[in-house]
């Protein structure tokens, strides 16, 4: 969608954006792409992004409760048991994320 006026879009006859239950957000229900008109996630960022606040993530300890020490003999046994792989990006991947290395 292109919008020409902020929250109007060219197509009101596929209203996806939609008022969210708490005040001021908005639900899109689909697929957000930025500088891409094909986004296979849920949200695809082609470019930069600058984030002013924090990113919250499932493995971040502000998720977290209960955290304690384990024993490292017991996880170094698991890692000996882990299988582990070197790759490298398919081309065609590695183009379209800016991915120089591959």
């Amino acid at each position: 969608f292109q919008a020409s006026n902020p929250g109007q879009f060219e197509n009101d006859s596929d209203v996806l954006w939609q008022r969210g239950h708490v005040p001021e957000t908005i639900v899109y229900h689909g697929r957000v792409g930025i500088n891409t008109d094909a986004p296979d996630e849920a949200l695809v960022v082609c470019g930069n992004a600058k984030v002013m606040g924090r990113v919250m993530h499932p493995s971040d300890s502000r998720a977290k409760q209960n955290i304690q020490e384990v024993d490292t003999n017991e996880q170094l046994r698991r890692i000996t048991q882990m299988r582990l792989v070197e790759y490298d990006y398919k081309p065609e991947f590695a183009s379209v994320m800016g991915i120089k290395n591959t």
